[in-house]
């Protein structure tokens, strides 16, 4: 198994799971019955680097987001405005439903996800903690309500006109055919949806955020992701951290 992951051309964190795989493989057919129950073999497989970046993160600045956003019609502009204020995975922005924003409390719920068009659970169960949605931010969500064909509660917020709205535009294809085309446009080059979640981790630093208030913010099921620090943040400070975000990525003239 080493000399085959050695053999692969991808980057080690990419061995690393298939490594994790292949070890929770073993693991059920010991379970079913299909082989003996033994000490996992996968467990002496090592992988160098595993662990480790190829890549350092992209993040951009703010004088980059703003060209990015020029750059952009609706809805694509607005994807990527609610994806760098919130830090959503694609996947979590695109399984979002006009149902998930609680208006009256300005709160943006992140209840399931979706990965080549097939619905499922959130990652963990800490990102189904809700997001809170800053005015200004919620202004743009509205106005995209009442521009887009499909607005019901019902209603993917990013549907599909070529599947009528029965589905999402899907994360892949708009990146490749307008969110990269217009960063390269800008100059940054090219970008991926990972980057915004990178650039609002970069950008609740540069506020000042408490670590737990950012860690809850990115919805971490381990606070070593983000820092290891304990304790609970409390609602304000998450609310004030996030408004300055947005204020930091959203330009005067949109809300």
């Amino acid at each position: 198994m080493e000399q085959w992951l050695k053999q692969l051309d991808l980057a080690p964190k990419t061995k690393g799971h298939l490594q994790n795989l292949m070890r929770l493989l073993v693991n059920c057919a010991m379970r079913w019955e299909l082989v003996g129950v033994a000490a996992n073999p996968m467990k002496l497989v090592r992988v160098r680097g595993g662990s480790k970046r190829t890549k350092e993160p992209r993040v951009l600045t703010i004088p980059q987001f703003q060209q990015l956003v020029k750059e952009l019609n609706d809805p694509f502009r607005t994807m990527v405005l609610l994806d760098l204020a919130t830090g959503l995975r694609c996947s979590e922005l695109f399984a979002l439903k006009w149902c998930d924003v609680i208006w009256d409390d300005l709160t943006l719920l992140v209840r399931r996800a979706i990965v080549d068009t097939v619905e499922s659970d959130v990652k963990t169960v800490y990102s189904r903690a809700g997001m809170p949605l800053d005015p200004a931010l919620a202004e743009v969500l509205l106005n995209w309500q009442r521009t887009s064909e499909f607005n019901k509660p019902e209603h993917w917020i990013f549907a599909s006109p070529y599947k009528a709205g029965k589905k999402p535009r899907h994360p892949w294809r708009v990146q490749q055919q307008h969110i990269s085309p217009a960063a390269v446009r800008c100059g940054i080059g090219h970008i991926g949806w990972h980057t915004f979640r990178h650039t609002f981790r970069s950008l609740l630093d540069e506020t000042g955020a408490p670590l737990k208030v950012q860690q809850e913010l990115m919805r971490h099921a381990d606070i070593r992701t983000t820092m290891n620090i304990y304790g609970k943040a409390m609602e304000t400070s998450k609310r004030e951290a996030h408004g300055k975000v947005v204020r930091l990525v959203l330009p005067l003239n949109v809300a």
